[in-house]
Formats: C-alpha cells, sequence, structure tokens
C-alpha cells in the first residue's frame, strides 16, 4: 500500500521533519512561504494530514476542496485558525499543542511585565539616539512589580504559571477573573483571589490577559475598559490578536489613560495597527512568547505526534473536537 502522505505548512525544525519522513510521504515547506488559501488547498490535493501553525486557516471550503484530508495538527495551544464546527461537521480531527509551551510563556509574559513597567524599551531607544545626558531622580521612573497588584484575565495553565511569578517570585497580591472559578486547591497554590472583571480592571496595578481567542472574546478590552484602569497602570496581552481593541489602545497609551502597554499579540498580524508604532509607552514584539527553540520544538513534536496517532488509526493526544463519525468514515472509505 501506498504511504500517508503530509503537508507541513511552514518551516519547523529539521529533527521533527525527520521523525515524520519515518512515517510519511512528506511535503515541506521549509523555505517558509505563506501561501494564500488557494495556495494551500491546492497543495493539500491527495494530502491525509497537514501540520499548521496559526497563519493557515482551515474552514469548510478548504475542508471541501480537500476531502482525503483527514486530520489538522495545530503547533500552536491557539486554534482560532480552525473552523471547529466545520471540522467537526467535516468528519476531520483537529489538535493542538498545549502544555509544552506553558512554562516559557509563562516566562515570556512576565518578562514583558516587567519590561513594560520599567520602560526598559522607552529607556533603550533614548540611550540608542544619543539623548542621555545626565542622571535625573526621576528618569524613565517606572511602575513598581515586587508588591503590586497583579491581575491575570485568563486563568488557564499560563495564567496560572504567571500567578505563581508574581506571587512567589516578587511578593504581588494576585487577582483574577475567568470563565469559571479555579478550585480552592489551585487558588491557593497560585495564592490568587476570584474577581469580577470589573473589580481586577480598577483594582490591578498590571493587567495581564492570558485567555484564548473566541468571537464573545473580540475586545475584552476596549476604550471602556481601558477607562476603568488606573492611570499608573500597565496592559501586557500575550493571548491573542483581537482580545483588544489595538486602535483604542493606542488611544489610551496617548492620552495617558494607562501607563504603559505590553503586546507580543495583535489584530491582523503581522500588521501591526500604525498608531501603536507612534506611541513610545508600549513595548512591541512580534509574536514570540514561546519562542526558545527547546519549547518551538516541543511544539512540532507534539504537533506531529498527533498526526501519526491519528494517521494510524489512534486517538490524538490534544483534540479540539469530536468528529462527526459518518462523515469521518467517508473520509477514511
Amino acid at each position: 500500500m501506498p504511504r500517508q502522505s503530509i503537508l507541513i505548512a511552514r518551516a519547523i525544525s529539521p529533527e521533527v521533519v525527520d521523525f515524520l519522513r519515518q512515517h510519511f510521504d512528506v511535503h515541506t515547506n521549509q523555505d517558509d512561504v505563506v501561501w494564500s488559501p488557494e495556495e494551500l488547498a491546492q497543495r493539500l490535493q491527495s494530502k491525509d494530514g497537514v501540520l499548521t501553525t496559526g497563519s493557515q486557516t482551515i474552514n469548510a471550503a478548504l475542508l471541501a476542496a480537500c476531502p482525503q484530508l483527514k486530520v489538522v495538527s495545530n503547533m500552536a495551544v491557539g486554534y482560532n485558525n480552525f473552523d471547529v464546527p466545520a471540522m467537526t461537521a467535516a468528519g476531520v480531527q483537529g489538535t493542538n499543542a498545549p502544555d509544552v509551551l506553558t512554562e516559557t510563556t509563562a516566562d515570556f509574559g512576565f518578562a514583558l511585565l516587567m519590561a513594560t513597567a520599567r520602560r526598559v524599551t522607552e529607556s533603550e531607544h533614548y540611550l540608542r539616539a544619543g539623548l542621555w545626558k545626565e542622571w535625573r531622580y526621576d528618569l524613565f521612573a517606572g511602575s513598581e512589580v515586587h508588591g503590586s497588584t497583579l491581575g491575570i484575565i485568563g486563568m488557564g495553565r499560563i495564567g496560572q504559571g504567571i500567578a505563581k511569578r508574581g506571587a512567589h517570585g516578587f511578593g504581588m497580591k494576585v487577582v483574577y477573573h475567568n470563565r469559571s472559578r479555579l478550585t480552592q486547591a489551585l487558588e491557593a497554590e497560585c495564592k490568587a483571589s476570584y474577581v469580577s472583571k470589573e473589580e481586577l480592571l480598577k483594582t490591578a496595578d498590571h493587567v495581564v490577559l492570558v485567555l484564548p481567542f473566541t468571537p464573545e472574546n473580540r475586545h475584552t478590552i476596549g476604550a471602556a475598559e481601558l477607562a476603568q484602569m488606573k492611570p499608573t497602570a500597565t496592559l501586557i496581552n500575550i493571548a491573542r490578536g483581537g482580545i483588544v481593541d489595538d486602535a483604542a489602545l493606542a488611544q489610551a497609551l496617548r492620552a495617558k489613560t494607562i501607563a504603559a502597554a505590553g503586546l507580543d499579540v495583535f489584530e491582523g498580524e503581522p500588521a501591526v495597527h500604525p498608531d501603536l508604532l507612534t506611541v513610545p509607552n508600549v513595548v512591541l514584539t512580534p509574536h514570540i512568547a514561546s519562542a526558545t527553540m527547546t519549547t518551538r520544538r516541543a511544539m512540532a513534536q507534539l504537533a506531529a505526534d498527533n498526526l501519526v496517532a491519528v494517521l494510524g488509526g489512534q486517538a490524538p493526544r490534544t483534540p479540539v473536537n469530536q468528529p462527526d463519525a459518518a462523515a469521518r468514515a467517508l473520509r477514511w472509505a
């Protein structure tokens, strides 16, 4: 029998490509070209599976154009590039890559918080421009981190990791808001207290966003929410673009409605709202919260393991849906 065929839609660790070649006929994109939806559909013809990143949209039109496709394995914990109902109805298994990036992403979230609070980027630009001539008591004086109040919206594994870093490492008071409240044991472990979103915005010195993108979560932070925050507060987004209204945030930063922001994700990325590029009190990074070589390799390996499991007739390690049985049978016929 011919080997099953898969597509790797973006460049990944060569070791993981070699691993997949032990199991499948592998078509790669190590030149890392970002394909249009039409190009992706064309390259997916006769493919049984695909390893994706967040930049490939999997929707009903693509699934209809690729009747042999059985599994889509996302190399990310988020999967807002998936139309999950369409995949389920079409009998296509979707998977993601949680857990392996939790600690690395929490590290980066806290690093972004500290860089924002202590005005690291703003002061570096000042120094590089040759503007530093003398010491002043208020030169780039920022916000305290230790002993301050940390507010986390989205208290999954990454949010819990940030809470522990703040509470145990910096003596921060941690408050959180989540779709559902944590168990008492987890709250005690994180030294975190559950509050309403409104209370969190009013009381937190640093607000960190770690919630998934859904239509309901779009613009969780907009002009109204920014106006509820302290003028000395910072906002950190390591969740997904679209959680924050970037235009409203740029306006709030310029008006000093809040003190500063740190953003790793953006609406419409890799495009960045032009107004965010002209305000000094924002730290901008290009979606690199999980970017260590060890973690990115682990993410790719988990995505690869899911492909091997599903196309080998086994349950995936980290499914995001349960495909319709009848539709799935047709794809496997």
